[in-house]
């Protein structure tokens, strides 16, 4: 991919750090180290990549000795534009949805919030349709499928040996819409009640009656990785387009509003309860 990729600007963002941290400038490292500062900087501005050996150079430069930082670092770096089943479908996604799904293959966790729509990892194939075809207003029958395709394909991570650990926050409206006709969203309801069950799956829902809360602000997620290495990431989406917020201060954000909105919402027995009772419920 020619565009940088979230991977290197989190790689990018935390060699940038540990530089500061160590008090070096940029003429520091060349003094230092065989790299120049134009280097150093297309580095940390993710405009190119880091070979193993001059990110070595740089940890060892930085005085970072957590081995398993360092680890994290180093597959950031070798797979910094890491290509997988989606990139089939590069001309129906965009670069920040193969960004988001190339995050979830590698990602320990994920916490989601969601106002007016079921999360995509747990949606049926049926109420997915409906969505993207009302959301992508202009899209062919063809892309609306493969849009369809991926986001099925992207349920993957739930089942995987080593599953994501997936935490739903959803807001109650997000289960009363008719997106289709009523039995798509009987169904729908139904696989929330059926995931649940699942020891990796949380979900929880936050009520209408609900007091005022973060999440008035809107949707997002927060993507978790396996080490501590500043490298959580926060996705964000629009009508057109997505944003990643990757600065740790502004993710720590995210995470307390998240911690906020759980002890908001339902006991977990409780909103599944309510799931079950509007799914009922529909006529």
């Amino acid at each position: 991919m020619s565009y940088p990729t979230v991977r290197k600007r989190q790689l990018g963002s935390v060699l940038r750090r540990m530089r500061e941290g160590a008090g070096l400038k940029l003429d520091d490292v060349a003094e230092r180290t065989t790299l120049n500062a134009a280097k150093t900087s297309r580095i940390e501005t993710a405009r190119t990549g880091v070979k193993a050996a001059d990110l070595t150079t740089l940890l060892d430069l930085y005085g970072e000795v957590d081995a398993a930082k360092r680890a994290v670092l180093h597959y950031l770096a070798k797979h910094g534009s890491k290509r997988g089943w989606w990139q089939t479908y590069g001309d129906s996604i965009s670069p920040a949805y193969a960004d988001l799904i190339s995050l979830e293959s590698d990602a320990r966790n994920m916490r989601s919030y969601q106002t007016t729509l079921i999360p995509g990892l747990l949606q049926t194939a049926a109420y997915a349709r409906a969505t993207i075809d009302a959301i992508n207003m202009t899209s062919t029958q063809d892309r609306v499928n493969a849009l369809v395709e991926v986001r099925m394909a992207r349920q993957s991570v739930l089942t995987r040996p080593e599953p994501l650990e997936f935490w739903a926050i959803i807001h109650e409206a997000a289960l009363r819409p008719r997106v289709a006709a009523s039995q798509v969203m009987r169904d729908q309801l139904q696989r929330l009640i059926d995931l649940s069950e699942l020891p990796h799956v949380s979900i929880q829902v936050l009520p209408l009656e609900a007091t005022p809360h973060p999440g008035l602000a809107g949707s997002f997620a927060v993507v978790g990785f396996p080490e501590t290495a500043d490298l959580d990431v926060v996705h964000v989406e629009s009508l057109t387009s997505a944003l990643y917020v990757e600065d740790p201060v502004e993710v720590s954000i995210f995470s307390t509003a998240f911690e906020r909105l759980r002890a908001a919402a339902l006991p977990f027995d409780d909103s599944a309860d309510l799931i079950a009772r509007t799914k009922d419920n529909i006529t």
